[in-house]
């Protein structure tokens, strides 16, 4: 069964809201083994969604709509609906009910214009919004099924679980689709492709994808399984081979960000971490407190931006300073050591270098950035050469710091 997704809401198209809702859709299409085909954004016009929601039923057996059922002039997707499906809008009793309650509880007015989120088309069944006022919309037009739902993102993932899953696992009893990510470092998606070359083409199940991501690249394998131990059955062969073929370039699997793979690393090792930073300006202590329970693993930080202030706080040589300059592996080092000394952790990462978009060199460009990772079992210090805008070098040298201790973290482990 194919399924397509329609975004409505103007403030996407203008960039002033992130669609996290299209994300979440399409990963409970995969889990219910329904295919997302595709995926749209129109703006709040009534020609233009008309015209896409059109072009979505003769495409797709599911359509479903997010956004427009708030209650001003600019909420058309029930009239849209309607006006794509031949049908009229009715005004639904038990649903005004609902909506009033909740205004009443919540110590909102009722205003008129809130009548029109009691509108449905005609034969559309509402969908319960158990956090929310806008009912949802439920449209069986056998053999297509058209679900309409708020673009508020909480709003839409209740009714995701309580109502709509449910029944779309009953209608379509699919069997689920399961995924396996598998992650590389050192290595390009190019020349990954060209090791994997003859798996890909005549891969059948599971699927082979692959894609780049920040810092890393990504193989996906794909099927479609009656339970988690078939699914498994079918990866193992084929992740077996890709091991046996790039195992030294494969750090991780899954999807979790590199900040949770090092704070499992450390609650496993009983380690704590401190960072020392310079041009990153707390990016790298942000991303470690971002993990719950980081306070069992993380001690803290220095910004430490003044060659002063690397002297007094972290301990960093003067001659070092004027002899290597602050940008410098030798800086780096001391940087890690010595935050880890003077706030007593296991593991001290220490960052320096140049962001831009001035104060580079023939020698030091802009993008020159030294990340050093220090601890009694040993330290290790690596040179980047960072492009791009000076935000993309500072959250590069943030990750990549972040997996240089997870590397270290892993060579280290006295397991």
């Amino acid at each position: 069964m194919r399924a397509e997704l329609l975004m409505v809401g103007t403030e996407l198209l203008l960039g002033e809201t992130t669609d996290t809702n299209a994300t979440y859709l399409a990963r409970c299409l995969a889990d219910l083994g329904i295919d997302l085909h595709y995926k749209s954004t129109v703006g709040d016009n009534w020609v233009r969604m008309t015209g896409a929601l059109a072009t979505a039923l003769e495409r797709s057996q599911i359509v479903i709509v997010s956004g427009g059922l708030g209650p001003t002039q600019d909420d058309l997707t029930r009239e849209v609906v309607a006006a794509a499906t031949g049908r009229t809008l009715v005004f639904d009793e038990r649903a005004w009910e609902e909506i009033t309650r909740l205004l009443r509880g919540r110590g909102r007015p009722i205003t008129e214009n809130n009548r029109r989120q009691a509108m449905l088309p005609a034969g559309a069944v509402r969908i319960p919004n158990p956090v929310g006022v806008a009912p949802g919309i439920w449209l069986d037009l056998n053999p297509r099924l058209v679900i309409c739902l708020p673009g508020v993102p909480d709003e839409l993932r209740a009714m995701m679980q309580e109502t709509v899953m449910p029944r779309l696992r009953a209608r379509t009893g699919a069997s689920p689709l399961y995924s396996r990510v598998l992650r590389f470092r050192g290595i390009g998606e190019s020349a990954l492709e060209t090791e994997l070359m003859d798996l890909i083409e005549r891969q059948s199940t599971p699927t082979i994808a692959l894609y780049a991501g920040s810092g890393e690249v990504r193989i996906r394998l794909t099927c479609r399984a009656g339970s988690a131990e078939e699914a498994e059955r079918l990866f193992a062969p084929v992740e077996q081979e890709i091991q046996k073929r790039v195992g030294d370039k494969l750090y991780a699997s899954g999807t979790e960000p590199i900040e949770a793979l090092v704070a499992k690393a450390l609650t496993v090792q009983k380690a704590t971490v401190a960072v020392a930073e310079s041009c990153t300006g707390g990016l790298l202590g942000e991303r470690l407190t971002s993990v719950p329970g980081a306070s069992a693993y993380f001690l803290g930080g220095v910004l430490a931006y003044a060659n002063d202030v690397k002297e007094r706080l972290l301990g960093v040589d003067k001659e070092t300073l004027k002899s290597h300059g602050a940008v410098s592996a030798e800086v780096a080092l001391q940087m890690a050591d010595g935050v880890r000394r003077t706030l007593g952790a296991d593991w001290g990462l220490g960052i320096t270098g140049i962001a831009g978009p001035g104060g580079g060199t023939e020698t030091k460009p802009v993008g020159t950035v030294f990340i050093a990772c220090a601890s009694a079992r040993g330290n290790r210090v690596v040179h980047h050469r960072f492009v791009g805008s000076r935000d993309m070098i500072r959250r590069r040298a943030a990750l990549e710091a972040l997996h240089l201790l997870y590397q270290a973290l892993r060579d280290f482990d006295p397991a």
